[in-house]
């Protein structure tokens, strides 16, 4: 690879690069289209498929295709008024009921670490070095991604080097790049060091443990504890978040995704009196639209809240 292909690599993250090389692929090779595309086929394309993906998936293949004109000195087709039109149709008679990941509630947080914990225990006992230091890296991914609201491509992305811990304080984390980086300035994040549940304390134990000083902090392990040098791949955190709750009996692991972590964490701190401002700046959001989506109620139905209104009204004896 040139140096200019990895300017221009890196200008696109990862994540999104492998989204829309899957969405030209799918427009060329399994739909059998033409580029450069006509407005005309693009709108087809759409009405083929609008049974069989979703709203948001439609809407990320037309930002693949208009990316791909771009890129190549072709007029945007995704841009014309029947494409327009067709989307806006589909979302009419196809509306989009959004899947969101279960948050992490801070007591099943609790669960799993006091797992953890144990599991250690056992694989001391056993000389099994493997399974100590998986342990390790785990509850350092769990409680740095729940206290941080990090996303999981940042856990996966997160490097030895732009962390500084400050002992009894905290620890900083640098990324050169983010999703909300308009600017590309790179972003700096703060987790603070706790008494119980310590982000702080358990990234020092794993990279302690593994010798990282520098590269990837969440890499792979294989059965002999030898620590790849690589960083984890961003497929493999869901399976290994899932099979981490499971192990510690956490009900319904199918339900938690990456996210969990960063909507478990927004909704602790909403129950727990932080203002949508503060939780904004602290975990990165730009506008409040975006924080409200990872946030969920503690009284989700307003029962609480109706209950004590009742309360305050003066109203008859139920009959019988």
């Amino acid at each position: 690879m040139t140096q200019f292909d990895q300017y221009i690599k890196a200008a696109t993250r990862d994540n999104t690069r492998k989204a829309y090389q899957g969405a030209i692929r799918h427009f060329e090779v399994e739909w059998g289209g033409f580029l450069p595309a006509t407005s005309e086929s693009i709108a087809r394309y759409l009405v083929d498929h609008a049974e069989s993906l979703s709203v948001n998936t439609l809407r990320q293949r037309l930002a693949a295709l208009a990316q791909w004109h771009l890129e190549q000195g072709f007029p945007d087709p995704t841009k014309a008024p029947i494409v327009k039109k067709v989307f806006k149709g589909i979302q009419v008679l196809h509306p989009a009921r959004e899947k969101r990941a279960r948050p992490l509630q801070i007591e099943q947080l609790a669960q799993v670490d006091r797992w953890i914990e144990s599991a250690m225990a056992a694989a001391r006992a056993d000389s099994n070095r493997g399974a100590e230091l998986r342990h390790l890296r785990n509850r350092s991914l769990l409680l740095l991604g729940f206290w941080r609201g990090f996303r999981g491509d940042e856990l996966t992305r997160l490097r030895a080097e732009h962390v500084e811990v400050m002992p009894g304080q905290g620890m900083t984390c640098y990324f050169t790049l983010t999703k909300t980086d308009r600017r590309l300035r790179g972003t700096t994040f703060k987790a603070p060091a706790l008494a119980r549940l310590c982000p702080v304390e358990a990234y020092l134990a794993w990279v302690d443990a593994a010798k990282i000083s520098e590269g990837a902090v969440f890499r792979a392990i294989d059965r002999w504890g030898h620590v790849g040098d690589e960083g984890l791949h961003i497929d493999s955190l869901v399976p290994l978040l899932r099979s981490i709750l499971k192990e510690a009996g956490v009900e319904s692991p199918e339900l938690y995704s990456g996210h969990s972590l960063r909507r478990g964490f927004a909704t602790w701190a909403s129950a727990n009196g932080w203002d949508v401002k503060t939780l904004m700046e602290y975990v990165g959001w730009k506008d409040v639209h975006s924080a409200m989506r990872y946030v969920d109620s503690a009284d989700p139905f307003a029962r609480q809240r109706i209950n004590d209104m009742l309360d305050l009204e003066k109203l008859p004896p139920r009959l019988g």
